[in-house]
């Protein structure tokens, strides 16, 4: 073959919006003048390996978490995104590709990331209802629905993908076989001892295995659905749901359509090319050197070498060594390189259930398997790759438990999933100041793919920092912007939206995980008179409703200071029985909480219950717990119920930095629990104590004592005043005891006891006068065409059929 002539590096064609397409567009950077970037799915490219999640946690916000980019940040970079599109055939001679529309799209090099499919085994009835496969975000819908009325799941497959499966599934109370063809679990990864200490966390979850068994068919019932597990040797398994999870094979349809050279996958060599110079390959659907990779480290390796090629620069891909670090049925797991040779030790602790192996061969370093202590993994992976001389593998080990970042050599990578190296994340932090986790996440994208190496990138900056706390954390780390900062660009250009932030300053574009701080940033300043754009908002707070594990939605009307009536009683009775709600719960906040409403239910529920939101979805005024004080408590100072609701009146409806819970008791005796509420106002003899900062959940602490008034109407005038000194001050999600931490409870009580609370007052009045006080009123008027209707799995698989190239 002959070189690539840099000068033709002009259009770059990206066929597959995965992991690898991705990837492919990040490397190229400015060294292409113009990418498309082809995706069969109708969703930006998103983190395919976190697919579980979507099991668990069922959303298109979800779905919006795992996108690996936003949408901004391909439109910042003048990269031209087709979704729901894929090409139906490449000519590398005339240099165009056809669309499955028959648009024509041009190119000066082609990188193919198509990725791979399912392997789906020749067995009968694979048609059958209740049968899936396990890749995307329609097969997680699809099982999701089929798992609601499963009685008996079974999952063909016992490596990551099946297992991953198997603990969803599990995890949703549906009884669980796993049947796999070896005689061990995720063979690849593990040898038989680690293998086998997975099996009490199974049995914990209840799943069960069965190992050595292979399914020649699958039963139906009468009624299309299938019904069971056919095994060779005539036996068989009743199950009412399938996931097939055997494996994948390489997407290699359009690459075989025009002639490139295949085998298992598309042929390249150490440049990536394949056999057409102007055509590479990417990722899962590549084969170099014999080996098809299909985790997330080599496919960014391989992207980076396809660009520099792209760009003429000198690029040789040596191959990779494999790696996973996961959690396997709640274990945590990291193995690389060989699970397996004659020369390994191996140490394991029955007390802990853990395991630690390192494997040798011919004196080097060739692969380890750490299960339930991964401590050193990186270190051990470091000396795999370099295939480093070891002459006590057991000292070796012993070493790794007690390594630090620092002991790690600066070509260790620490982020697999973007190929980061130590080197780089130090050099960072040295040359760019960074002070916070956050902002060498943001800077060097270790740790902004599956999170695993958070931690030891934060170890980096502490050791480079001496030590020292980390620096308050930017609103928007990508473009190293602080609150204050942010704030002060809103007011002196007079924004008033997310989307004029981002066009004015780029906060917002570049990851997109700012943008409900950016939201709640700009409607504060403004006092709530703001534009709202609802794609900056969460799920919860589009749909004023709290979504569930299971994909549905907890409604909770408004009891303001958890006093009801008979006829509310009655409303809710009824609604329940008419729309057949799962499960009705009395909350910690003296409401009542129905649980298990479809989205499309919403307005209706809304509409019969005729009452408000209680806003127990949001980072706002949640609610006002009181005891019953003097009208009923022999023990009552002061008149609790009074108070509370109309403090409850005052505060609704106004979004704040992060939730604020409040109570209001009638004597110390604190039936209410307002010592450790944000804010909690407690009756004593002669008057009112006021309390903030206080917290009762996975943090415990009693509230610093602001202020001691005289009357009930003085109680209420501080603690609206220090609500909303906490709005104008807070970090966004800076919980209000974090936030008296780090100011200082004298701080607080000087802005809101000294000459500033009327302003604070003031510019309250202003934000309650224009906040909505029941966002359940959009039920008549919805703020979105599809606010309130039902996730639409038809359209999730828009896409090409299997083996289509996308």
């Amino acid at each position: 073959m002959s070189c690539i002539d840099p000068e033709r590096t002009a259009r770059v064609l990206v066929i597959g919006g995965g992991i690898a397409g991705q990837a492919v567009c990040e490397h190229l950077g400015g060294r292409a003048r113009q990418i498309t970037l082809v995706c069969g799915e109708p969703h930006l490219p998103y983190d395919r390996v976190n697919l579980g999640r979507l099991l668990s946690q069922p959303s298109p916000a979800v779905l919006g978490d795992l996108l690996l980019r936003p949408q901004t940040w391909y439109a910042d970079r003048g990269i031209d995104v087709r979704l729901g599109t894929w090409i139906e055939q490449l000519d590398p001679d005339g240099g165009t590709a056809t669309t499955h529309t028959g648009e024509q799209l041009g190119f000066d090099y082609a990188v193919l990331c198509t990725g791979s499919v399912p392997l789906v085994p020749p067995l009968g009835n694979v048609d059958a209802a209740g049968v899936h496969v396990f890749r995307d975000p329609a097969d997680c819908e699809q099982i999701l629905e089929d798992a609601a009325r499963a009685r008996h799941a079974a999952v063909i497959g016992g490596g990551l993908l099946g297992l991953e499966a198997a603990f969803a599934l599990a995890s949703m109370s549906v009884p669980t076989t796993v049947v796999h063809l070896m005689d061990r679990l995720m063979e690849r990864q593990l040898d038989a001892a680690g293998a086998a200490l997975l099996a009490p966390a199974m049995e914990e979850l209840g799943v069960e295995v069965l190992l050595e068994h292979r399914t020649d068919g699958l039963i139906p019932g009468p009624d299309g659905r299938v019904r069971g597990l056919k095994f060779a040797g005539g036996t068989r398994l009743d199950c009412d749901l399938v996931v097939i999870a055997v494996g994948i094979r390489p997407n290699i349809e359009l690459a075989r359509r025009i002639g490139l050279s295949i085998k298992r996958g598309v042929v390249v060599d150490d440049r990536l090319v394949t056999s057409r110079e102007n055509v590479l390959a990417v990722g899962e659907c590549a084969e170099h050197r014999g080996v098809v990779h299909g985790i997330v480290a080599p496919i960014r390796e391989q992207a980076a070498i396809a660009a520099r090629t792209i760009a003429g620069d000198p690029a040789c891909y040596e191959g990779s060594t494999p790696s996973a670090k996961l959690k396997v049925m709640g274990v945590e797991l990291f193995a690389a390189g060989e699970p397996e040779s004659e020369h390994a030790v191996a140490v394991r602790n029955a007390e802990t259930g853990s395991y630690r192996k390192l494997i040798v061969r011919d004196g080097r370093a060739a692969g380890t398997i750490l299960l339930g202590d991964t401590r050193g993994s990186d270190l051990l992976l470091d000396a795999i790759r370099r295939a480093a001389a070891v002459e006590d593998p057991l000292q070796l080990l012993a070493e790794a438990s007690q390594s630090s970042a620092g002991d790690l050599p600066d070509a260790a990578r620490v982020c697999n999933c973007n190929g980061v190296c130590k080197g780089a994340i130090v050099d960072a932090i040295r040359t760019g100041g960074l002070g916070s986790t956050q902002e060498v996440v943001a800077v060097t994208r270790a740790g902004a793919g599956c999170g695993s190496c958070k931690p030891l990138v934060a170890e980096l900056l502490s050791i480079e920092r001496a030590g020292a706390s980390e620096e308050p954390a930017y609103l928007c780390p990508c473009r190293k912007l602080t609150r204050e900062q942010l704030a002060g660009v809103v007011r002196a250009h007079d924004l008033d939206s997310v989307s004029a932030i981002g066009a004015e300053c780029g906060a917002g574009r570049e990851c997109g995980a700012c943008k409900p701080g950016l939201a709640y940033l700009v409607s504060e300043i403004r006092g709530n008179r703001h534009r709202e754009e609802r794609h900056a908002r969460f799920i919860n707070d589009r749909v004023h409703a709290n979504i569930q594990n299971d994909g549905t939605f907890s409604v909770v009307p408004r009891m303001r200071g958890g006093v009801t009536s008979a006829d509310e009683l009655r409303r809710i009775a009824d609604v329940v029985d008419k729309y057949e709600i799962p499960m009705v719960k009395v909350t910690g906040g003296q409401r009542i909480d129905l649980l298990g409403v479809r989205k499309e239910q919403l307005p209706a529920i809304w509409e019969e219950l005729g009452m408000s939101s209680g806003h127990a979805y949001a980072k706002a005024v949640r609610t006002v717990k009181t005891c019953v004080g003097t009208d009923f408590c022999r023990f009552g100072l002061g008149n609790s119920i009074q108070l509370g609701v109309e403090l409850e009146a005052a505060m609704e409806g106004l979004y704040t930095p992060h939730k604020v819970k409040s109570a209001v008791t009638g004597c110390p005796r604190n039936c209410a629990e307002a010592y450790v509420k944000d804010i909690g106002l407690v009756a004593v003899e002669g008057g009112w104590e006021v309390y903030v900062g206080g917290a009762a959940g996975s943090t415990v602490r009693k509230g610093d004592l602001l202020t001691v008034v005289s009357s009930a109407k003085a109680a209420k005038r501080v603690a609206l005043a220090f609500l909303q000194h906490y709005r104008e001050n807070a970090e966004y999600l800076e919980r209000t005891y974090g936030y008296l931490e780090r100011v200082g409870i004298e701080a607080v009580r000087e802005a809101v006891l000294g000459e500033g609370q009327a302003e604070l007052l003031e510019r309250y009045r202003i934000a309650k006068a224009a906040a909505d006080p029941d966002p359940w009123r959009e039920r008549h008027a919805p703020a979105t065409p599809k606010q309130f209707e039902e996730l639409d799995t038809e359209a999730m698989i828009i896409g090409p059929p299997v083996g289509a190239a996308r």
